[in-house]
């Protein structure tokens, strides 16, 4: 039974195999008249290749050997120009060859500059089209594949099409028209000696398939460890602080080279196979051309050089120009062979991106939305929700249920995963809720536009993340057109106004990649100034002050209710500090709402709540201890505004955690 599973699975997975190439070649539309000009060039060019061996032959028979015989006869075309045997022909031919040459040479490189900007374009427009698409997917979507493979699927994979599309530009009707005009002509000039060719071409075909049934699934398996190669650099880069602190950096890096050992190896296995096509070719071709030659001296050798004169001259040229075709031939049936192997390469690189430009997306907007009730703005409930994430064996969250509205303050605490944050990643939509229902303003949010839901939930995620720009630029990015005063009191409110304007270019400050060159508390209150600045409904900050010393802490929470107090604030935290004041405080624990109320109800009513206060707060009932603490919940108005007072703290109190508290 088992076995008939995975039979069932496999077929499955091969019926829905996405398209390859040729899907991808529809993309190739606004670069259409650049790829018949460039079509028009290679036609041009294979022209030219096809009349140089005649007129050698023509030069031969009628210029070299017409030199030495005057009773050689001239071409009648020729004649008719009056163009004599010999030197006048070397010369006339000869002049020819070179114009042709040149034209030739004009029109390669005319062919290069337009399939080169006809595949730069089409991959720019790939990789426009998959970062919109990435863009557009649910954090859902994203996990499927992984950010390392989409990354990798968004550059490599996109160079391996692009790779293709140029080289088959380059040969993709050349080699036809050579290899069919080749066979003619050579076959007019002597039908005997296309037995050559008919032992030739058939070894030559014999190794490509060879070669072909052996490289393919290399080149599958080679894309794969790419992938994964990708996925251990990002987390050693990325985890470089943990993995130093854990004394790890020697099993990271065995393990970095162990995948990147089995990369490099099946790359040149891949690599030495495809380079034994040319030495093949090549050893194959000169044979034929020594066999070719041994023949036609076999052949001059039964003539007599007195009665058969003219004979001998015709053979002489003939294999000059038979020995040129064949060469066009062969390099012909080379080129297609490394097209042909190149094919099954893109091929597997298209059925990635075909894979990520396929997928539909699992959090779409409704066929017809729902504008939110405005007399409930801003109110929002959850209404017994349960969450599995898509990889997970057991639920996320089970059957939560509250209800918070506008100018409340509702806090999350709980252990590290109790899912805490799962909680607030369902309201922006980042995942839909398994079972159940979340309303905002009365209206289920699946109801509703993702963009108007969006428009409508402010957010400051568990980690900082700072866009690199400037200061004026992370700020813009949650109110686009924001002016200086609006900004300055973003950062006021966030407590970032002093050490922002203590920076000698203020707002017009750089920030590096990530934020790298601010400390963790100063990204916190810069992402939260770049939050607040925002004109929404709900703020949600999930653990956003871990990074903040209990003085800045305070200051800031009160700032946030002097600016946006009349809003829905939602704040995740393990500090027991930051939310004591909170109108409402949800205590999660395995997934599950286990408590909510207010502080004083909870450290009587929730066993769990009340064990995470004592851990933090003890039982120490010094007064100077509660004076202090109340204080720091309680800040003056002064304080709260970000004076010089309220910056005491800013460069000794807060602690420079890059990571902030433990994540869900």
């Amino acid at each position: 039974m088992p076995t008939q599973v995975k039979e069932k699975k496999k077929k499955e997975t091969e019926k829905k195999k996405p398209a390859g190439l040729l899907k991808l070649l529809k993309l190739l539309k606004p670069y259409s008249k650049l790829f018949w000009i460039s079509i028009a060039f290679m036609i041009f060019q294979s022209l030219f290749q096809i009349i140089l061996p005649m007129l050698t032959n023509y030069m031969v028979t009628y210029g070299v050997n017409g030199a030495s015989d005057p009773n050689v006869k001239q071409l009648s075309f020729l004649e008719n120009m009056g163009i004599a045997v010999g030197s006048d022909t070397i010369r006339f031919i000869g002049m020819i060859m070179i114009v042709f040459s040149v034209l030739s040479i004009g029109v390669s490189l005319g062919n290069t500059y337009f399939s080169s900007k006809v595949s730069s374009g089409y991959a720019n427009i790939l990789r426009r089209t998959m970062f919109y698409k990435v863009q557009s997917l649910s954090q859902t979507d994203i996990d499927k594949i992984g950010v390392a493979s989409l990354i990798t699927r968004t550059t490599n994979d996109v160079v391996q099409v692009q790779d293709m599309i140029l080289n088959s530009l380059r040969t993709i009707l050349t080699v036809p028209i050579t290899l069919v005009l080749g066979l003619v002509l050579a076959i007019s000039l002597n039908p005997k000696l296309m037995g050559f060719l008919g032992v030739v071409i058939p070894i030559i075909l014999v190794f490509i398939i060879i070669v072909f049934i052996f490289i393919v699934p290399i080149f599958s398996k080679v894309q794969k460890l790419t992938d994964k190669l990708n996925q251990i650099v990002r987390e050693k880069i990325g985890g470089i602080r943990v993995i130093r602190s854990f004394n790890k950096t020697a099993s990271e890096d065995e393990k970095f080279s162990k995948t990147n050992f089995d990369l490099t190896s099946l790359s040149l296995k891949a690599t030495r196979i495809m380079a034994s096509l040319l030495p093949f070719m090549v050893t194959v071709l000169y044979t034929a051309i020594a066999m070719l030659m041994w023949k036609g001296g076999k052949v001059i050798e039964t003539l007599d050089p007195t009665l058969d004169y003219d004979q001998i001259n015709a053979t002489v040229g003939n294999l000059q120009a038979f020995m040129s075709y064949m060469m066009l031939i062969i390099t012909g049936v080379t080129s297609i062979a490394t097209i042909f192997v190149s094919i099954p390469k893109a091929n597997i690189s298209a059925r990635r991106i075909n894979e990520v430009l396929d997928m539909e997306n699992s959090i779409k907007d409704p066929a017809s939305a729902v504008e939110p009730n405005e007399e409930n703005r801003g109110v929002l409930s959850f209404n017994d929700v349960s969450f599995t994430y898509p990889t997970a064996e057991k639920p996320s969250l089970e059957h939560i249920s509250f209800t918070c509205a506008p100018g409340e303050v509702t806090a999350i605490i709980g252990i590290t995963g109790s899912g805490k944050s799962s909680v607030v990643n369902l309201i922006p939509r980042l995942y839909d809720v398994t079972e159940g229902s979340i309303t905002l303003g009365g209206v289920d949010i699946r109801d509703m536009s993702v963009s108007e839901l969006h428009s409508r939930v402010s957010v400051v995620p568990q980690k900082a993340f700072l866009f690199s720009g400037t200061i004026e630029d992370n700020l813009r990015v949650g109110k686009p057109g924001a002016s200086e005063e609006e900004m300055e009191l973003a950062l006021s409110t966030a407590q970032a106004k002093n050490f922002v304007f203590a920076l000698p270019e203020g707002m017009k400050s750089m920030v590096s990649q990530g934020g790298n060159n601010f400390s963790g508390g100063q990204k916190q209150r810069l992402a939260i100034a770049r939050a607040v600045i925002r004109n929404a409904d709900i703020y949600i900050f999930d653990d956003s002050f871990s990074a903040l010393d209990l003085a800045t802490d305070a200051r800031l929470r009160a700032g946030i209710n002097k600016t946006i107090g009349d809003k829905n604030i939602i704040i995740v935290a393990q500090r027991i500090g930051t939310i004591m004041n909170a109108d409402r405080i949800l205590v999660m624990s395995d997934g599950k709402l286990v408590g909510m109320g207010k502080h004083s109800e909870l450290i009587e009513t929730c066993p769990q709540y009340k064990e995470i206060v004592d851990s933090q707060l003890g039982d120490n009932d010094d007064d100077d201890d509660d004076g202090f603490i109340e204080e720091l919940l309680n800040p003056s108005n002064e304080n709260a505004s970000g004076g010089e007072d309220g910056e005491k703290a800013e460069n000794g109190g807060e602690n420079d955690s890059e990571e902030g508290s433990d994540g869900e």
